[in-house]
């Protein structure tokens, strides 16, 4: 007898056959278990050697061995007359068949249920480990929060100090290019929040957070400062300054080189240092900002008096005057005070400012502002904000009204980008990505608006005109019904009505549009008859809307020469009128493409 037939007699192929489907449905299961259970794949080869070394000696048994009716014995002992060994052959066989049919069925179920699963999760992983490794990169080792310093003095009325410093290490550690730094209004939103430090950094998109303490008694003043990786929370540099009231500009400027060290931040020149001047006149220039950030025509008020007060003290420091200036300018684009006086008060501050500190960015934005807002003057408005980007391009507002610039220029896309820009300096505050919406819905790009608008509501749910925003995102996208709901949660009576003539009209509602429109002319015509215009223009009423529009003219309505950034003037915009009118305002696609405006941001 050959010994292939001899191996075949003695079922070692049955064997080897039944040890091999056995092993694969062992590996295979193995694979797909230990993972589960947090094991290592070093566990998974150990087991596939294993089955690889235990297959010679199966293979031997089966050689030495027989499976018989009465069990297993060694091959010399059974008795071929009386044994069937058919018996053996059967069993194997049926291993060999149950093995097999399990190694199909896992086949399958692998195929066409763990595979599809197990590479939706390697996706979902390696999109993950994308998006953190994306998020590393973006928190940057050059990267800040200035976080509202706690106030350890005695009386609640002293908490302008600890915030004024604050904002002042804020704005020092903004004069390094290299750094990116959050602005104010993000940076106080989380004042009192309970917040770990890792979860503010992330929200905010920032690797460091320094914050601290401020006491003030009399003439002497403690600050702690503390900088801290926000990745491991880990406390990079801490020190306590506990010195007498004339040492505070000494101060910030060593938390400031020390920041910036701790950072191995290289500065091509010297470090920026704080504008000295007589401490109690700083004193007051504190407490005016304190009041003019809280934005109320009392607080303006009181900020200009405060600024005022520090002025007569120190009659050239030029921060105070730079400060009054950005006061009776926003008190006019506020309405608290008619423009005239209260304008040529604000050119007056701010251009001592600028004769004071002709590197002040902020003057420069100022003026460029009243420029642009009041002047009608959008080439004048580009020096001047181009000046203030080349000494500050990371100031977010700096940034945000030249964005806004940019967009009555025509230039949609340069204008979305540094509206996005400055969102990433001011990640939670709901202005900035109001105006973001505005950019997108003026690019004609509404569901980005739609988005950015309903971030804007998330960060400030009671926001003025941010319904309205979105509203009109869903007017212009041809949703009137969606638009409507939305201009009926607008808050502002005024947007609410207009908004609802609008939508009224689109959805055929003739009545209730005729009437919401009667009631905005009775009501904001003799006010805001840009409004009313607009939405004579949506309606094809060519004849009304020139008759407003020259109205707002005729009462040198705020704002008017942004009346040509309007969408709902497109319907008349085939109208010789329009034409003259834009560029009796200077706002002909001819006249605006000769103004000069480049901007080269930090990357």
């Amino acid at each position: 007898m050959s010994l292939f037939s001899e191996l075949k007699r003695r079922n070692v192929f049955r064997a080897a056959v039944t040890y091999t489907a056995a092993s694969w449905i062992i590996i295979q299961v193995t694979e797909t278990l230990f993972p589960v259970f947090g094991v290592d794949a070093s566990s998974v080869r150990l087991v596939v050697v294993l089955l690889i070394i235990g297959f010679l000696p199966v293979v031997v048994l089966a050689w030495i061995y027989e499976w018989t009716p009465e069990g297993i014995k060694l091959e010399g002992d059974v008795d071929r007359a009386t044994t069937d060994s058919r018996h053996a052959d059967k069993k194997l066989d049926r291993a060999i068949i149950v093995f097999l049919a399990l190694a199909v069925g896992y086949f399958s179920l692998d195929k066409f249920v763990l595979d599809p699963a197990r590479d939706a999760y390697r996706e979902e992983t390696v999109v993950t480990r994308v998006r953190d490794e994306t998020l590393k990169a973006a928190f940057a080792t050059d990267s800040i929060v200035v976080l509202p310093f706690v106030n350890l003095s005695s009386g609640s009325d002293s908490e302008y100090f600890s915030d004024g410093i604050s904002e002042e290490l804020l704005n020092l550690l903004a004069k390094i290019s290299r750094l990116r730094v959050i602005s104010r209004s993000s940076a106080f939103s989380f004042k009192g929040a309970e917040i770990t430090l890792s979860d503010l950094a992330q929200k905010l998109n920032v690797a460091h957070v320094l914050n601290g303490s401020v006491m003030k008694k009399e003439d002497q003043i403690t600050i702690t400062a503390e900088l801290i990786d926000a990745r491991s929370n880990a406390t990079l540099w801490s020190e306590t300054f506990d010195r007498g009231l004339d040492d505070v500009f000494e101060i910030q400027n060593e938390i400031a080189a020390a920041v910036a060290d701790k950072l191995d931040i290289v500065l091509p020149g010297q470090p920026p240092s704080a504008q000295e001047t007589d401490t109690e006149a700083y004193n007051l220039f504190l407490q005016a900002r304190y009041l003019a950030n809280q934005f109320t025509p009392q607080s303006l008020e009181r900020a200009a008096t405060l600024y005022n007060e520090s002025l007569a003290i120190d009659p050239n420091y030029s921060r105070a005057w730079s400060g009054l200036g950005w006061v009776y300018a926003n008190q006019t684009s506020s309405g608290h005070l008619a423009p005239g006086d209260a304008l040529d008060r604000a050119r007056e501050a701010t251009w001592t400012a600028l004769a004071l500190e002709p590197d002040d960015a902020r003057a420069y934005a100022n003026i460029g502002w009243i420029a642009m807002n009041y002047d009608n003057d959008l080439a004048l408005a580009a020096r001047h904000y181009g000046r203030a980007l080349a000494l500050d391009p990371n100031g977010p507002g700096i940034v945000n009204g030249a964005a806004v610039l940019t967009e009555m220029l025509g230039r949609t896309d340069e204008a979305v980008v540094l509206h996005e820009y400055s969102i990433a300096r001011d990640p939670v505050d709901a202005n900035r990505h109001s105006n973001l919406a505005v950019a997108y819905i003026t690019a004609g790009r509404y569901d980005d608006a739609i988005s950015s608008i309903q971030t804007a509501i998330a960060l400030s749910p009671e926001r003025i005109g941010a319904y309205y925003i979105q509203g009109l995102a869903y007017l212009l996208k041809g949703d009137a019904q969606s638009a409507l709901a939305a201009f009926e949660q607008e808050a502002d009576e005024e947007f609410s009505v207009k908004g609802a003539a609008l939508a009224y009209h689109d959805l055929g509602r003739s009545a209730e549009a005729d009437a919401a429109l009667l009631d905005l002319r009775d009501n904001w015509g003799e006010q805001w008859p840009s409004e009313v215009a607009q939405v004579y223009a949506w309606r094809t009423n060519a004849d009304a809307a020139f008759e407003w529009l020259d109205k707002a003219i005729e009462a040198n309505e705020s704002g008017i020469n942004e009346q040509a950034l309007s969408p709902l003037y497109r319907r008349i915009q085939a109208d010789p009128r329009w034409h003259a009118l834009i560029e009796q305002w200077g706002h002909s696609p001819q006249q605006l493409a000769a103004i000069n405006f480049d901007i080269h941001l930090p990357q």
